[in-house]
């Protein structure tokens, strides 16, 4: 694949304009587009011989990952693939771009070994692009750790699924408000997360975008984005395979049982799903109600419970 390698392949086009007020050179260590910046994962995966292998896999630092595992006795065909990232974190200029192509009758978990953390930036902005394709029958799971946005950074990560009809797709993601323990309390300049589902032709599903800026429009102590809560929590749960209302009513009594969230459940646009919007004070109490809701959406859609992934 040509250009895979370039600043422009692996930067999100469309960038918004309140962000690329913060661009310009990186007058300190390395330059964007400069080797190292530039973190590049290419990933295709599909059955072979009863389980799910990689069967093409192109990476470049700081993004790479090892041998999948498999560790899930209820489907012990399922690929769980580790994301690792040299370094602590993104930094300004860092451009990171993730493909993954999950073949027709595959199955894939896909995670982090931590949590992103965002550095602060004096110069410049850190960006993210996700691209997961999932193909006829397949199922994946796309559940990294935490973001961790430090004091004064800037992120802008987009994340574009397209999946096909009678695939699964379960997919979330937690923002933490900083290092509370350093009094970083919703302290960065700019966390910008868009999400955006299509069909294999095209056709849009649904977006999502989820933008704080603090002191600023889109502070999250806005009555309307995150209130007097700190840590937001999404899953969503993509799949044809069990009527949304019902899932929607199980999700919610499921819910009911986690202490210390708000949290609500609701049906995807054209039916082609839900989400999971959860709202809390501390990342246990949001962390928790995500991995019940992933719980319960597993066991309903794939009649497997979630297995341990060994992260300690």
């Amino acid at each position: 694949m040509t250009g895979r390698d370039d600043l422009a392949w692996c930067t999100p086009g469309r960038l918004p304009e309140e962000l690329l007020a913060f661009g310009g050179t990186v007058q300190d260590g390395l330059g964007v587009g400069a080797a190292g910046k530039t973190g590049v994962l290419d990933l295709g995966l599909a059955p072979r011989a009863g389980s799910t292998k990689v069967v093409r896999q192109y990476q470049r630092a700081p993004l790479h990952i090892f041998r999948p595992i498999y560790l899930d006795p209820a489907r012990p065909d399922m690929a769980f693939v580790f994301l690792q990232q040299q370094g602590d974190g993104l930094v300004q200029g860092d451009r990171y771009r993730m493909d993954i192509d999950c073949a027709p009758g595959s199955a894939v978990h896909v995670t982090t070994q931590a949590a992103t953390k965002v550095f602060g930036a004096r110069d410049n902005f850190a960006t993210q692009l996700v691209n997961l394709r999932v193909g006829a029958g397949a199922v994946l799971e796309y559940l990294p750790d935490p973001i961790v946005p430090f004091r004064n950074s800037r992120l802008y990560q987009r994340t574009c699924l397209t999946t096909a009809p009678d695939a699964t797709v379960i997919m979330g993601e937690v923002l933490l408000p900083g290092r509370v323990a350093h009094d970083e309390v919703h302290a960065y300049d700019l966390c910008w997360m868009e999400t955006e589902v299509r069909s294999p032709d095209g056709t849009l599903l649904f977006t999502d975008m989820l933008r704080l800026c603090p002191g600023g429009p889109g502070d999250p102590r806005s009555p309307g984005l995150l209130g007097t809560y700190d840590v937001v929590g999404t899953l969503y749960a993509v799949s044809s395979h069990m009527p949304p209302r019902d899932l929607v009513a199980s999700l919610r009594e499921a819910l009911t049982a986690v202490p210390d969230v708000l949290a609500g459940v609701t049906e995807l646009p054209g039916g082609c799903g839900v989400v999971v919007r959860v709202l809390g004070h501390t990342s246990r109490a949001v962390q928790t109600s995500i991995h019940t809701a992933w719980s319960h959406a597993r066991t309903s859609l794939l009649g497997a419970p979630v297995p341990d992934l060994r992260k300690g």
